[in-house]
């Protein structure tokens, strides 16, 4: 008799919060529906300094926030290391290199198929790093969520256009996203959300001013595309989507929120079907279920097999 109520406070605190439940689909469609945004969003100003402005709003927003609630810093120097690591491999590699990829013209098919390939990168990765298992349904979801990527990518004939450069800066863009996800999983720990935002776009504008100054163009459009472009990417991309993000990472496997990733083409490819009117052709639809499948084999954990 004892052991029942003690057996059901055990699974009141394994369930997780109703926010991590949740963290999945919020995070999926704020980070597709930047890239058409961030697309917008470049047509009125260098792609450098776009990313500039952002960083800089973000921290703009960010400081009196830290300044009112005083959320503790990390104590220790390698923990500060921490977080700039993760912030310079998201902030400054990953979006660096996509928006600059998409400058040197590659399509935006072309960049989405090949960051694409993160969930399968971090897969191979994690073993060695992070000490997770990939089992064989797992190999299969992400194979399947690869080949959904693929089609959507296809079927929307957008993979043309690519430069060497441009191939070099999104492959590098991939690496830097795959790199941050093992890199926060093993290293990263409980911090505040306000000060790891915080520490990160900082670490993000210190990396990127110097490309700017070097490589970027002083010219702005400012007209409401603009202005509406930054603000979206500065709040749902770059506040609550980035937390959402490490957030997931810290309290589940890095295989897994990555698999998250192979969904982001074809949402992204539904969303600049309604905002920009790019096609959406019958079999990119096939290719989003497709996809769909691969993610939810990769998320569903096993069950506990009993005695």
């Amino acid at each position: 008799m004892s052991d029942v109520p003690s057996a059901a406070a055990t699974t009141e605190r394994e369930r997780p919060p109703l926010w991590l439940t949740a963290a999945p689909g919020l995070f999926l469609l704020l980070w597709s529906l930047g890239f058409p945004v961030a697309k917008i969003g470049t047509l009125h100003v260098d792609p450098l300094l776009f990313l500039g402005l952002r960083f800089v709003l973000v921290l703009a927003i960010m400081l009196p926030i830290w300044l009112w609630l005083r959320p503790p810093m990390p104590t220790r120097p390698s923990a500060w290391g921490h977080q700039a690591v993760v912030g310079f491999l998201i902030q400054t590699v990953y979006f660096g290199c996509c928006y600059s990829a998409f400058a040197l013209g590659s399509s935006a098919g072309v960049v989405a198929l090949i960051v694409s390939l993160q969930p399968i990168l971090v897969a191979l990765a994690a073993p060695a790093m992070v000490g997770e298992t990939i089992g064989k349904r797992r190999w299969l979801g992400f194979g399947l969520g690869f080949v959904g990527a693929v089609v959507v990518i296809l079927g929307r004939s957008t993979v043309e256009g690519v430069t060497l450069s441009g191939l070099l800066l999104t492959i590098a863009a991939l690496l830097g996203m795959s790199g941050a996800t093992l890199y926060e999983k093993r290293y990263g720990q409980p911090l505040h959300p306000v000060s790891a935002n915080l520490i990160q776009y900082a670490t993000g504008l210190i990396t990127t001013l110097p490309l700017i100054l070097l490589f970027g163009h002083f010219t702005l459009d400012w007209d409401g595309a603009l202005v509406g472009s930054l603000a979206y990417l500065v709040v749902g991309n770059s506040l609550i989507a980035i937390s959402l993000l490490l957030a997931m990472i810290r309290r589940g496997e890095a295989s897994r929120v990555s698999a998250l990733f192979y969904l982001v083409p074809p949402c992204a490819a539904l969303f600049s079907w309604w905002l920009i009117d790019e096609p959406m052709p019958p079999i990119s639809w096939l290719g989003m279920g497709i996809a769909a499948a691969g993610v939810a084999l990769v998320s569903r954990k096993p069950r506990n097999r009993q005695a």
